[in-house]
């Protein structure tokens, strides 16, 4: 299913449903960043995707990125709330998405990366190539944030 995402534009589409999503910052040893390139948008993301009923939201962390990347992590703590009204997500089904993300910050703990049905490639990057990817700004954001390792989660 194809995906838009509006940033700040008056013109997007409005709103009509809102799902718990997650994201996860996760880096290796060596500080670098694991990233996805999304298969619905060409865009380069961190692994995300929705709760799923039965889960806590940090089996879903661990679950998306493991299914998305290959690669199983352990969730260490979180980098913000990011639910930003004037980001939304148009899918080709007719949903209209407000943004409600918790993004967690990870560990690796196995595995290699590997590409999946959402994910066209994926790659542990290094924070000062970041600039060289396509990456929508608010998961830039995300990225800053965890990188910042700040003592309390970011909360916008």
């Amino acid at each position: 299913m194809a995906r838009t995402e509006h940033y700040h534009d008056p013109d997007a589409p409005k709103a009509n449903s809102i799902v718990v999503a997650v994201s996860v910052f996760v880096r290796d040893e060596s500080g670098r960043v694991l990233l996805i390139e999304r298969s619905d948008n060409g865009l380069w993301s961190l692994p995300s995707g929705g709760q799923e009923i039965g889960e806590a939201v940090a089996q879903t962390a661990v679950r998306e990125t493991r299914e998305e990347t290959g690669i199983t992590v352990e969730v260490t703590g979180i980098v913000g709330i990011y639910s930003d009204p004037r980001h939304v997500i148009a899918y080709s089904d007719g949903e209209v998405r407000q943004q409600f993300s918790l993004c967690f910050r990870a560990v690796p703990v196995d595995g290699v990366p590997t590409p999946s049905k959402e994910s066209t490639a994926v790659r542990w990057v290094e924070r000062d190539e970041l600039g060289e990817y396509d990456i929508h700004p608010s998961t830039l954001l995300r990225i800053m944030h965890g990188y910042e390792e700040r003592s309390e989660p970011y909360i916008g």
